[in-house]
């Protein structure tokens, strides 16, 4: 099995297990007693901390953090065999794992929209991966470039969370999901770093390295903003928002913090604009199909 094969598999079960985390904690922040979720969703960053607070004694939000564990494990192995701009957009499936939840949930079968969304996002994937360049598997890290992604993504998490204040549930949802999006775009780039150097230079380099603690915080807010993102809105929504973000801030991370070979053909970069076309086109798909309506009518309504 080559390597790109096995960055695949592991991208795919990472993304699963990502979804089904999303899927219930979603669900455990919808089933909370006194003030639901997204009115705490809609009072900033305390709000948020307030309803994390409350999640976790939740069961069901527990398992879905147990679940979401052992995605970042696998997300951890792919980055290590492969670089931040290959394995990102595989995380873009985990919108097409989170609908058949959600039509099972209804008890709905998935419809031929759904499907065609499907196939799209697939397409994307399959486009990205075998096209030539257009996701490189290596690429060693510039320090220097890394701060200066650092700082970009600080600043549109910053003003995101801002905006997002006193919306409309779905926008703040989606304003939310994007600055998640970009929390682990930033925790992709350090999981990265940390796991070159903790199998490269050892336990007590890695400890003394600031980016294993960057990514403890990248990820921990990442958590939160995602999470109130759940509570403000639909899962589909925020899933869609965090999906398109979380790829895109990670490629131009993975172009700009890392000496990766990035698509300079013609033919390269068509594969790389055709594959996101594609991926975008799928995840507004399945967030524009009938099931994913329907579930947000009634979720808007729990």
């Amino acid at each position: 099995m080559t390597r790109a094969w096995v960055v695949l598999i592991l991208g795919l079960g990472a993304a699963l297990a990502f979804a089904v985390s999303a899927f219930l904690q979603q669900n455990a922040s919808r089933r909370l007693d006194g003030a639901p979720g997204a009115a705490l969703a809609n009072k900033g960053l305390p709000g948020a901390v307030r309803l994390f607070r409350r999640l976790v004694r939740s069961p069901r939000w527990f398992a879905g953090w147990l679940v979401n564990l052992g995605g970042f494990g696998l997300q951890a192995a792919a980055l290590r065999l492969g670089s931040v701009a290959a394995v990102q957009p595989l995380m873009t499936t985990q919108l097409l794992f989170a609908m058949p939840l959600a039509s099972w949930e209804q008890k709905r079968r998935p419809t031929w929209p759904d499907l065609l969304a499907g196939a799209a996002i697939c397409a994307g994937i399959a486009l990205f991966m075998t096209v030539d360049g257009a996701a490189p598997l290596t690429g060693a890290a510039d320090r220097g470039r890394v701060l200066l992604a650092v700082a970009a993504g600080a600043a549109g998490i910053g003003l995101l969370v801002s905006v997002s204040r006193g919306r409309p549930p779905t926008v703040a949802a989606v304003l939310l999901a994007c600055a998640a999006g970009i929390c682990f775009a930033l925790s992709a780039v350090f999981m990265k770093l940390t796991a070159d150097s903790l199998l490269d230079h050892g336990v007590r380099a890695t400890a003394v390295d600031w980016v294993g603690y960057a990514l403890a915080g990248s990820t921990g807010l990442g958590l939160v903003l995602g999470q109130t993102a759940y509570a403000a809105g639909p899962l589909p929504w925020a899933l869609a928002a965090m999906n398109i973000v979380n790829p895109v801030a990670s490629y131009l991370a993975g172009a700009l913090a890392f000496d990766a070979s990035v698509p300079s053909t013609p033919g390269a970069l068509a594969g790389v604009v055709g594959a996101g076309a594609l991926l975008v086109i799928g995840v507004v798909g399945l967030v524009r199909s009938p099931s994913a309506r329907v579930w947000n009518a009634q979720a808007d309504h729990a």
